[in-house]
């Protein structure tokens, strides 16, 4: 059959040249579009098109393999593959431990993510008299967790069958650069689509997994805590081992040939080979050819936009809730008009259902965490509401100014702390409904 003819296949006068642009446009949404592949099951097998930014996906995955032949050619420091496909880089607030004594500085991803997750809950306000900041309070109780066989559940792979529209865009471009004998444009157009749906097979091979302290010491007390919000608090109740799923928990991401992960070296070796053929190549082909090349590429870049513009945090958010167990109706919102009330609503809530006289827990540390003026006023507030809490829960408020020694403070200071004593009973009248 002989090769299909059009007047612009002859055209000696013009030429796209878009070969250059081929390994750098749209490098950034491939390489955010890359890093969905584990997140949809199904997804490594969605690889075949003709995908942009080949250069500059090699140079960031490259340096995931780990060996003096790969440090050389994709020189830079080595990221754990967590850490490459954007699933471990986020650090959570801090964590004071009710029971144990644990503080923790800093947390790991999955408490940002729960972070994230509780403010898209819709709270409920607390009895208010007055309102200066309101503060959120969120209070997770947190799931049992059995971790033999733990499988983290992946995404349906209804978005992923959008790679349909690529795929088919770059198939019959191919098909239609050989159909009009531009052999150079054929060649490349398939080269991409192979390179791409290679590297996207053997990078989405790799399993997801969940990192986290599992067995605590024996006798290890209940995991309850807060984490210490911009706005807020979140209130955690659970045994150590659930919590520090949270806590000290990450994703995990093993990809095939640990720790030198070569296959991903020759992945991203081939994705720069192509790179310098699609340089070399492409502008000897025809203008037709070249059309079909560029609209190859552009149908997969708007693909990879697509993929791109997700919320990655709220898929992967959605992952870790769905791997644990934990289901919103375990999640409770509130929001108080004052810091005040929230720091003492949190001390009621962590104390609740234990018996009296407290043991092995101290209120005051909680409200030193919130509140740590060390004034007069706010030390008698501090001790009243700490008395309040020792108390039986079924028992009276003790914040009415009348119970609290005024002694030693000016008008001004008793007019402040009758205050304060409003907003901590505000917050007792909200705990007790």
């Amino acid at each position: 059959m002989p090769p299909l003819s059009w007047p612009t296949t002859d055209s000696k006068n013009f030429s796209l040249d878009a070969s250059g642009v081929a390994g750098f446009f749209g490098g950034e949404e491939a390489i955010t579009a890359m890093a969905t592949v584990h997140l949809y099951r199904g997804r490594r097998w969605l690889g075949w098109y003709n995908s942009p930014g080949s250069y500059t996906i090699a140079k960031e995955f490259g340096r995931i393999s780990k060996s003096r032949l790969w440090e050389g050619l994709f020189p830079g420091s080595n990221h754990d593959p967590a850490v490459a496909f954007k699933l471990d880089i986020m650090t959570g607030p801090k964590y004071v431990a009710s029971r144990s004594g644990t503080v923790m500085q800093q947390t790991g991803h999955f408490a940002h993510l729960l972070t994230q997750g509780a403010d898209d809950l819709t709270p409920v306000s607390l009895p208010a008299t007055r309102t200066t900041a309101n503060s959120r309070i969120s209070i997770i109780a947190v799931p049992e967790i059995v971790y033999e066989n733990l499988l983290v559940q992946t995404m349906s792979i209804r978005h992923a069958i959008l790679a349909s529209f690529p795929i088919l865009v770059s198939i019959s471009a191919c098909i239609f650069s050989a159909l009009f004998a531009d052999w150079y444009c054929f060649a490349m157009i398939l080269l991409g689509i192979i390179s791409s749906g290679i590297t996207c097979f053997v990078i989405g091979s790799g399993a997801i997994g969940i990192e986290t302290v599992k067995n605590p010491a024996g006798g290890s007390p209940p995991g309850d805590g807060i984490l210490l919000t911009q706005n807020g608090v979140i209130i955690l109740k659970g045994k150590e081992k659930d919590v520090n799923a949270i806590t000290k928990g990450k994703f995990s991401l093993q990809l095939k040939g640990a720790p030198e992960y070569t296959a991903v070296g020759l992945c991203s070796l081939f994705l720069e080979v192509q790179f310098l053929l699609q340089l070399l190549l492409i502008p000897q082909g025809s203008l037709f050819g070249q059309i079909m090349f560029l609209t190859s590429v552009v149908a997969s870049w708007a693909y990879n936009s697509f993929l791109a513009s997700l919320d990655k945090g709220k898929l992967q958010r959605k992952l870790f809730f769905d791997t644990i167990g934990l289901h919103q109706k375990a999640m409770l919102g509130f929001e108080a008009s004052t810091r005040t009330s929230m720091a003492a609503f949190a001390c009621f809530v962590l104390c609740e259902d234990l018996p009296r006289p407290l043991k092995g827990i101290e209120p005051m540390k909680f409200l030193l965490e919130f509140l740590p003026n060390e004034t007069p006023v706010w030390q008698k507030w501090r001790s009243q509401v700490v008395a309040q809490v020792e108390k039986e829960e079924d028992e009276m408020s003790i914040f009415q100014p009348g119970n609290v020694d005024m002694s030693g403070l000016t008008s001004n200071e008793q007019t402040l702390l009758a205050t304060l004593l409003q907003d901590a009973n505000d917050a007792y009248e909200g705990y007790i409904k």
